[in-house]
């Protein structure tokens, strides 16, 4: 009887564990995803009007990237920008920015984030398989590492340059 006890209690630890595991790879992914967004500010270059005031990054949805956003923002700055990290609950609320990130929970939006920048200088990242083709940068998993993929036309669309070494980086350019 007294086993039987402890098979719920055993269960109990093991569905926490996995949790934070699962939580601790989605916060770790996070700030994997941040360092790579601070750098690609780095490395990609916006029209002289949009380097005056804060450097904003929009973030759509629901992700752990955006704490960590904003603790890049609290440290660090992009020359003489400082940064200015937006949450957004819905495409229709999104400002002007020069980042707009769109988390896996919004992904079905990509469309509507793509229209509303058609020819603005605003950067669109994305992280769900498949998206690169529409919007700029999407992040992927492959081998088990995070990394990106770069669409050099839909940037260039957006009257920005890219640095060729941050194309070397990439996992995928088109």
């Amino acid at each position: 009887m007294k086993a039987f006890y402890k098979i719920p209690v055993i269960l109990f630890f093991l569905i926490v564990s996995g949790f934070t595991n699962v939580q601790n790879k989605d916060n770790t992914n996070a700030k994997i995803k941040a360092t790579f967004i601070y750098n690609f500010t780095r490395y990609i270059e916006w029209p002289a009007e949009a380097k005056k005031g804060n450097f904003e990054i929009g973030v759509v949805g629901r992700t752990p990237l955006y704490l960590e956003l904003l603790k890049m923002q609290e440290r660090t700055t992009r020359g003489a920008q400082p940064f200015q990290i937006k949450k957004y609950l819905s495409v229709s609320s999104i400002g002007s920015c020069h980042m707009i990130f769109v988390a896996k929970d919004k992904s079905a939006e990509i469309d509507a984030v793509v229209k509303k920048f058609k020819g603005k200088s605003t950067l669109i990242i994305s992280e769900k398989p498949g998206l690169i083709e529409k919007g700029d940068i999407n992040f992927v998993i492959e081998n088990s590492k995070q990394g990106f993929e770069i669409n050099k036309g839909n940037i260039a669309g957006h009257s920005l340059s890219i640095a060729s070494s941050l194309q070397a980086f990439a996992t995928k350019v088109i």
